[in-house]
């Protein structure tokens, strides 16, 4: 099973890029680089999955970046 997550990804003026999704509450995630502030969203995305207590799913990521 996959779930597909849109993510809305803005850099911030500190330099740093952060991630929230409207389709997974409570998905927020920052890192220095986009490569890494995406992998660090999958991560926070699994983990609140599974605290919900969904199924095992593959996640897709379809980023929306703001600059």
């Amino acid at each position: 099973m996959e779930a597909v997550i849109t993510i809305h990804i803005e850099k911030l003026p500190e330099g740093v890029y952060l991630s929230t999704s409207d389709m997974l509450q409570g998905l927020i995630a920052q890192g220095r680089t986009i490569r890494e502030t995406l992998e660090i969203a999958r991560d926070v995305a699994k983990m609140l999955l599974e605290a919900g207590q969904e199924p095992q799913k593959e996640l897709f990521f379809y980023p929306r970046i703001v600059y």
